[in-house]
C-alpha cells in the first residue's frame, strides 16, 4: 500500500512537470477595444513564466474578473501562449423614462451596475432591475414595474432604455396584533415604527408599507418584550394583505413566552487575572437579582465590568455573558478572558458616499495600533448604529501582513437623514401649531441641522439649531442656536420681541452624569399701550443679557421613553455675565419611578424653580416664572399667582409636586383608551418691582383623572381635575382636553 503511495506521488510530481512549458510569444486575438498591454496586466501574464494546466486556470478566471470579455479562451501552441476573447457590447446610452424625480433618476445612476461606456451584461442587468425595484419598495412603491430595452447600434455598442412605472404607494390600512395578552396593543403601535393611514398623516413616512419597515417593527416589538423580562419572545409573522381599495393590512403576530427572573448571576475570571479587581461586580449583582430580566440590565452590568478593565489599565481582555434559563428563572455567568494578544494593523471603511470617514472613525472605539478585541469592536459598530444615519453597519476581520496584526474592514450601507413633521393641537386653552425640518447629516459631516416655526393664539416662534454632536472627535456635543419670537397680548395691553442666539457643549462627566454648559444672548423688545398695567408700562423699552448657562443630570431611569423604574435628577443655573436688567435664575427637578404591579405603574415629580434681581435690578416681565399646565392640573394657563390688576404676572418662585399613578389595563382594550389618577401641589409666588402687589404665597393643589384616548381624529387627552386648594385670585379650570398630532 505504501508502495503504491509512492508510485503515484512520483508519477504526480513529474506529470506536472510535464505539462508545465515556458512560452516565448503571446497572441492575442478578438481585443477591439481593450489593448494587448491592459489585458497583460489585468491576466498577470508574462513570457518569463512558465505555464501549467492551473496558471491558465488562473488567467482565464483573472480575465473574466474585469468584466470586459464576454468569453476567455486560453491554450499554449508550441511556445506561444494563444489568448482568444470575446468583448462586452458598450453601453452607449443609458436612459430613464417614467421617472420624473431627478433624486429617483440619481439614486438608480448610483446603485445600479449597468452604466454609459461600461460593459454590457444581461445577468448583471437582471440584478439591476431587482435593485431598482427593492429601492422603490423602501419608498412605499410595492408594484413598480421595470422594462429594459435595448437598442443595438452595432456589434460593439447598444443603447439602453430604463423603462419604469412606479405606481402608487401602498398606505398601512391597519395594524393588529395577535397573542399580546400581557402588552396592550395601543402600547404596541406607540413602539413600532409603523403607522396606520390617516388623513392628517399627510407628511409621515411612516404610513407606507415597506419589507423593511416591518423588519424594524419585529426588532422593536421584540427588545420591548425582552425590556419586561420576556426572555424567549418570538414575533412569528408578519403578515401583509393587500385589501380591496389596495392598501395592506398588517398582522403581528407574538408568542409572549414566559417572564423570566434573574435568580443568580456569577463571575468567571480567568486565573491570569486578580480576582480583587473584579470584586465590585458582587455588589452590582445583588442589585439584579431578583428583578425581571432584561438585556439592557446585562448591558449596564457590561458597561461597569468596561469602567472596571478601564479604570486599572487592563488591555487583551474579553468577556461574553452565558445565560441558561431554568423554569421562569435564568441563571447568568459573565465569563472574563484574556483574549489573543493582537493589534489592529488597519481600519478601512466602504459604503460612505456621502458620510465624511472622519464621522465613522471617530465613533470608532478601536483604532489602528490598539489592542483588538471583539469585545471594542461590537462597541464600535454600537455607537456607529447610535448615530442614526445608517441603514446597517457591517465589519470583517481579515488577517494582516503579521501573524499579530488584524486588518478590520467596516461598510456602512447609508440611508436618508431629512426629516419633515408638522403638529396641531386644539383644546380649552386653544390652538398651537407646530412645524419641524430636520437633517441629521447634514452635508455628510454628520452635523443636525433643524429649522422649526410653534404658533399659538399669543405667539410666533421660529428656531433654527445645529448640532454636532461628536465636535472634533472628542465626543462631546456643540450646539448653535438662533431663535425669534413675537408675543401679543392685547388683554394684558402689551407685545414684545425676543431675539436669541446660543451655544453650548454637552458631555458625559460620569458614568449616569451628563453636564451642558453654555453661553446665551437675549435681546427683548417690550411695547406697550394705554391699557397696560403701571408695572408693565415701567419694564417698556429695548433690553440686552448675555448669560452663562449650565445643568448637571443624572440618569437612573430604566428607559428615557416611558419609564417604569429608577429616578432624575437635574439642576441648572443662568448667570448673568452682562445685563440691562441682571437676575439669577436656579432650577431643580427630581423625578422617580417605580412598577407597583403590571396594573399600576407610579411616579413622583418634584421641581423648584427662582429667579431673582441682582442689585437693584427687577425680574423682566418675559422672563418671570410660571408653572404650565402639565405641572398644576385643575387651573387656567398663566392664571395663577401674582396679580398686578387683573393680569397675572408670574412670579420670582415655582414649586410642583406631583404624584401619578397610571393604570394601562383598566379599561377595555377596545376603547383605546389609558387612564391615570393625579394629585398635584404647586405653588408661584413672589413680587420683587412692585411692593405693593400680594406675592400671593399659597399653596395649591388638585386631584383628578386624565385619560388618552386615541380617537380616529387622532389622539386626544381629557383631563378632570378638582380643586383641593387656591388662592382667590387663581382661576381655574375642571375640565381641559387637547386634540394634537403629528402628520
Amino acid at each position: 500500500m505504501i508502495k503504491n503511495s509512492i508510485i503515484i506521488l512520483i508519477f504526480y510530481f513529474f506529470a506536472s512537470y510535464a505539462f508545465s512549458q515556458n512560452i516565448n510569444n503571446i497572441k492575442i486575438e478578438g481585443n477591439n477595444r481593450v489593448s494587448e498591454e491592459t489585458i497583460k496586466i489585468y491576466g498577470e501574464i508574462n513570457l518569463e513564466s512558465s505555464y501549467d494546466e492551473k496558471k491558465l486556470n488562473q488567467i482565464i478566471k483573472n480575465l473574466y474578473s474585469t468584466n470586459f470579455f464576454e468569453d476567455v479562451k486560453v491554450s499554449i501552441i508550441g511556445s506561444t501562449l494563444k489568448i482568444n476573447l470575446k468583448e462586452y457590447p458598450i453601453v452607449n446610452q443609458l436612459t430613464i423614462l417614467g421617472e420624473k424625480s431627478n433624486k429617483f433618476k440619481e439614486q438608480i445612476e448610483d446603485i445600479i451596475s449597468t452604466k454609459e461606456k461600461k460593459s454590457f451584461i444581461k445577468s448583471l442587468l437582471s440584478k439591476d432591475i431587482e435593485l431598482i425595484k427593492n429601492m422603490y419598495s423602501s419608498a412605499g412603491y410595492n408594484f413598480t414595474k421595470v422594462e429594459a430595452k435595448i437598442k443595438e447600434l452595432d456589434n460593439e455598442k447598444l443603447d439602453l432604455i430604463i423603462d419604469i412605472d412606479r405606481g402608487s404607494k401602498t398606505k398601512i390600512s391597519s395594524i393588529t396584533f395577535i397573542g399580546n395578552n400581557y402588552i396592550r396593543s395601543n402600547r404596541l403601535r406607540d413602539i413600532i415604527a409603523s403607522e396606520e393611514n390617516k388623513f392628517w398623516k399627510v407628511l409621515s413616512r411612516n404610513v407606507n408599507f415597506t419589507e423593511t419597515l416591518l423588519e424594524l417593527d419585529k426588532r422593536l416589538i421584540t427588545n420591548y418584550y425582552k425590556s419586561l423580562g420576556f426572555y424567549d419572545v418570538k414575533v412569528q409573522s408578519n403578515i401583509a394583505e393587500i385589501n380591496k381599495v389596495g392598501e395592506v393590512d398588517i398582522r403581528y403576530s407574538i408568542d409572549e413566552g414566559e417572564r423570566i427572573i434573574i435568580s443568580k448571576i456569577t463571575t468567571n475570571l480567568d486565573d491570569v487575572f486578580n480576582k480583587e479587581t473584579f470584586l465590585p461586580l458582587n455588589k452590582i449583582y445583588k442589585e439584579y437579582i431578583g428583578q425581571y430580566y432584561s438585556p439592557f440590565k446585562i448591558k449596564k452590568i457590561l458597561d461597569d465590568l468596561d469602567s472596571l478593565i478601564s479604570a486599572n489599565n487592563l488591555q487583551f481582555v474579553e468577556h461574553n455573558v452565558q445565560e441558561e434559563v431554568l423554569g421562569d428563572k435564568i441563571s447568568i455567568t459573565f465569563n472574563i478572558f484574556e483574549g489573543e494578544k493582537i493589534l489592529v494593523e488597519r481600519i478601512n471603511i466602504f459604503g460612505n458616499n456621502i458620510t465624511d470617514e472622519d464621522v465613522i472613525r471617530g465613533e470608532l472605539v478601536l483604532d489602528e495600533g490598539d489592542p483588538f478585541t471583539k469585545l471594542n469592536l461590537d462597541k464600535s459598530v454600537a455607537e456607529i448604529k447610535r448615530r442614526n444615519i445608517f441603514k446597517s453597519v457591517k465589519t470583517q476581520v481579515k488577517d494582516g501582513s503579521e501573524n499579530n496584526l488584524k486588518v478590520i474592514d467596516v461598510t456602512v450601507e447609508e440611508q436618508p437623514t431629512g426629516e419633515i413633521s408638522a403638529g396641531a393641537g386644539i383644546g380649552t386653552n386653544g390652538g398651537s401649531f407646530a412645524f419641524d425640518i430636520k437633517e441629521n447629516n447634514w452635508l455628510g459631516r454628520g452635523k443636525g441641522l433643524s429649522f422649526s416655526i410653534d404658533l399659538d393664539e399669543e405667539s410666533v416662534k421660529g428656531t433654527i439649531n445645529y448640532n454636532d454632536p461628536n465636535y472634533n472627535l472628542l465626543g462631546n456635543s456643540l450646539n448653535y442656536s438662533f431663535s425669534n419670537t413675537s408675543n401679543d397680548v392685547p388683554d394684558r395691553g402689551y407685545e414684545n420681541s425676543l431675539i436669541s442666539a446660543a451655544v453650548g457643549t454637552g458631555f458625559e462627566q460620569y458614568k449616569d452624569v451628563d453636564v451642558f454648559l453654555g453661553l446665551e444672548i437675549n435681546y427683548d423688545d417690550l411695547r406697550t399701550d394705554d391699557t397696560a398695567s403701571a408695572s408693565v408700562k415701567k419694564q417698556a423699552g429695548n433690553f440686552t443679557e448675555l448669560a452663562a448657562n449650565y445643568r448637571f443630570t443624572f440618569d437612573k431611569r430604566n428607559r428615557v421613553y416611558d419609564p417604569t423604574d429608577g429616578n432624575l435628577i437635574s439642576f441648572g443655573q443662568s448667570i448673568p455675565l452682562y445685563a440691562d436688567s441682571a437676575s439669577l435664575s436656579n432650577t431643580f427637578q427630581f423625578n422617580q419611578y417605580h412598577m407597583f404591579s403590571e396594573n399600576f405603574i407610579g411616579s413622583s415629580k418634584l421641581f423648584l424653580s427662582a429667579i431673582n434681581g441682582i442689585g437693584e435690578d427687577d425680574v423682566r416681565l418675559s422672563k418671570r416664572k410660571g408653572l404650565s399646565t402639565r405641572r398644576l392640573r385643575g387651573f387656567q394657563k398663566n392664571k395663577i399667582g401674582p396679580l398686578d390688576g387683573t393680569d397675572h404676572i408670574g412670579g420670582n418662585y415655582a414649586s410642583a409636586l406631583n404624584f401619578e399613578g397610571s393604570m394601562p389595563n383598566l379599561l377595555p382594550e377596545n376603547t383605546n383608551m389609558d387612564l391615570k389618577v393625579f394629585l398635584d401641589f404647586g405653588n408661584l409666588w413672589g413680587v420683587d418691582f412692585d411692593s405693593s402687589i400680594d406675592d400671593s404665597n399659597e399653596i395649591r393643589s388638585s386631584a383628578g383623572i386624565s385619560a388618552n384616548w386615541k380617537s380616529p381624529i387622532g389622539p386626544i387627552n381629557f383631563t378632570l381635575a378638582q380643586n383641593l386648594l387656591k388662592a382667590e385670585t387663581d382661576k381655574t379650570e375642571s375640565f381641559s382636553f387637547n386634540l394634537g398630532t403629528t402628520f
